[in-house]
């Protein structure tokens, strides 16, 4: 989740151990460690350019990282808080704003070791986007209320929201994953593997990605009243021996790609003219093959050579209105 998100959180789920005298200083505390788990962005290097995907959402988001976390940002607080709250207080706020932080970002798509060490499995509920103001706005209203009233009624006004809202996506994703296999029978297809994310900012249009013969389906699907289809595009699943015959098998370049198919959960395309290794999942508009990141694979490299990290996120004025025309319904169709 978005940073904004993840500390507001951290501060709704602090406050609920608040009294009128230190609800501001709980808020704080909590918001600042449920931002802290994202301090693994900075593990990353300037030689291997995707070292930064093994380690982001990894230990530090672990369910058993959680009483360590949170006891060292406690230690790191506490001298600045030490005369108006105990090491007691100031931990407990840290274990409930920086628990929060692993279990939000499952909800995403982009994959959490929730059980690091003991499995490397990226766990992805996909009921939530990245990104979501009608989820993050009320949860921020709702614990600034509780601020500025001194009531932290609010704050579980804010946990109740919070709640709402993540189980109201996995009711939109029961909905969408119902139409993406309608979508597929019309085609005569069983899909191999079939997952589902919510579109930017929202959780009434998702993005349908399947497998079948080698080839990734990949759709829009709009939920509201009744689920409607917005058809897209495909393209061939990523294969050595079809798209990149002549890597060497004992290149960097090629280890680069088992460490991406990893994170992308083998959901990897191939993209000829960039001669680039994409993360099919991810796409600005739903519907889409256009990568967002990936790969650049240049058989010109030496075999140490590290393959170069890649993205585009850029969403130009025709892109936007087509993707609020498919988010109003217009570029879809009734799948019944």
């Amino acid at each position: 989740m978005d940073p904004i998100t993840q500390g507001t959180v951290g501060a709704a789920f602090a406050q609920s151990t608040a009294n009128k005298n230190n609800i501001l200083r709980i808020s704080i505390i909590g918001f600042l460690a449920g931002l802290a788990p994202d301090l693994d962005v900075l593990i990353r290097s300037s030689t291997d350019p995707i070292l930064f995907l093994e380690y982001h959402r990894q230990f530090s988001h672990s369910l058993f990282f959680i009483p360590f976390g949170s006891l060292i940002v406690a230690l790191l607080i506490f001298p600045l808080v030490k005369k108006s709250m105990s090491l007691k207080t100031v931990y407990v706020a840290c274990f409930l704003g920086y628990a929060t932080h692993g279990i939000l970002d499952a909800c995403t798509s982009y994959g959490t070791l929730l059980f690091w060490p003991f499995s490397n499995e990226r766990v992805t509920w996909n009921n939530i986007s990245i990104v979501d103001p009608l989820f993050t706005i009320p949860t921020l209203i709702l614990v600034g209320t509780a601020i500025k009233t001194s009531k932290r009624t609010f704050s579980f006004f804010a946990i109740g929201w919070i709640v709402f809202y993540l189980s109201l996506g996995f009711v939109q994703y029961e909905r969408a994953l119902s139409a993406a296999h309608e979508l597929a029978e019309t085609r005569g297809h069983n899909p191999e593997r079939l997952t589902l994310k919510p579109s930017f900012g929202n959780i009434i249009l998702w993005k349908s990605i399947y497998l079948h013969e080698e080839t990734f389906y990949v759709d829009a699907i709009r939920i509201v009243q009744s689920p409607t289809w917005c058809l897209g595009e495909n393209i061939k699943m990523f294969d050595y021996q079809y798209h990149l015959p002549s890597l060497n098998k004992d290149s960097q370049q090629r280890k680069d790609i088992e460490r991406f198919r990893w994170f992308s959960q083998d959901y990897l395309g191939y993209d000829e003219e960039k001669n680039l290794v994409t993360d099919v999942r991810y796409s600005m508009i739903p519907n889409q093959i256009a990568p967002m990141w990936g790969l650049v694979i240049d058989n010109k490299r030496g075999i140490n050579e590290h393959a170069i990290w890649w993205t585009s996120r850029s969403l130009n004025k025709s892109q936007l209105d087509l993707f609020k025309e498919m988010l109003s319904g217009k570029k879809c169709r009734n799948s019944s």
